[in-house]
């Protein structure tokens, strides 16, 4: 790659299909406009339109078969740099099931996550099985992706604070309730994750969490600075959360251009850093 251009990175990026997979996420018939396979082809464009040079792929539902699909679909696919799948965290064989998935992607296996914030118990990640399973990850020096919401906040913290040599990623800034304006409990609760060094959050996810229909940059504006005074430039990374973000914006750009507006302050440098550098360097993105 050429050190002139500043690698862009969407961080946080999906494809389903609806024939293929259950997910139990979908049930919702708000989420009908999305129910529909994507597929690198539809996001192809996209990118290049935008100026995005790669993503990470990121699991979508609690099954190894779409796992190891991704990961063959980044085999095939030049812009995805990397996968963060599912595995079972809470069995005995977590480790074994992580030594086969290496040993056949390499690392193209970039990270692990698990949908908390649909678990009953809200001290899942606090359960002995479940540490286990994150120790396991951490010993084979993969990021673990954390999808909470402020209730699931606590246990995160938690987790991050009993396991220092994991990479924790936070996803879509653990969705506060930006539809309400501002989301108090949820900004005490993040403050504290961000107070952990070894932990990296995402911007994305965040047009969902808005008024669907009547949204702006300006709407996420104070969720996006508080979390960029919380964890720094060094610690946040972009991410679309497409194809979710269409229930929301009309098209992959949009999500971009709000969060490049929020941070147009941003030096030259600094941009890049969000924009993928950090992306790069937290989840060792092979082939870049």
């Amino acid at each position: 790659m050429d050190d002139r251009h500043a690698v862009r990175i969407d961080a946080h990026q999906h494809f389903w299909d609806p024939a293929r997979f259950r997910y139990p996420w979908m049930d919702d018939a708000a989420l009908d406009p999305v129910r529909r396979p994507y597929t690198p082809d539809d996001l192809a464009g996209e990118l290049t339109a935008n100026g995005i040079d790669g993503t990470v792929l990121v699991q979508t539902v609690s099954d190894l078969a779409e796992t190891r699909l991704f990961l063959d679909i980044a085999r095939e696919t030049r812009f995805v740099h990397g996968v963060v799948g599912w595995v079972d965290l809470t069995t005995p064989a977590v480790g074994e099931v992580l030594d086969e998935l290496l040993d056949e992607y390499g690392p193209l296996l970039v990270g692990i996550r698990h949908q908390v914030h649909d678990e009953d118990d809200a001290a899942w990640l606090e359960r002995p099985d479940v540490r286990h399973g994150l120790g396991q990850v951490a010993a084979r020096g993969l990021a673990y992706d954390l999808l909470v919401r402020t209730r699931e906040l606590p246990a995160a913290t938690a987790a991050v604070v009993a396991l220092p040599d994991l990479r924790f990623v936070l996803d879509h800034i653990a969705k506060p309730g930006i539809v309400a304006g501002w989301d108090e409990p949820w900004a005490a609760a993040i403050a504290d994750l961000a107070a952990l060094p070894h932990v990296r959050v995402k911007l994305s996810g965040m047009v969902t969490e808005a008024n669907w229909t009547n949204w702006s940059a300006d709407t996420l504006r104070p969720f996006i600075e508080r979390v960029v005074d919380l964890f720094t430039v060094d610690r946040v990374m972009f991410g679309s959360d497409w194809p979710v973000c269409l229930l929301a914006a009309s098209a992959y750009g949009d999500v971009v251009d709000a969060v490049s507006t929020v941070l147009s302050g941003l030096s030259p440098a600094e941009s890049e850093q969000v924009f993928g550098r950090n992306a790069q360097t937290y989840y060792r993105l092979p082939g870049i």
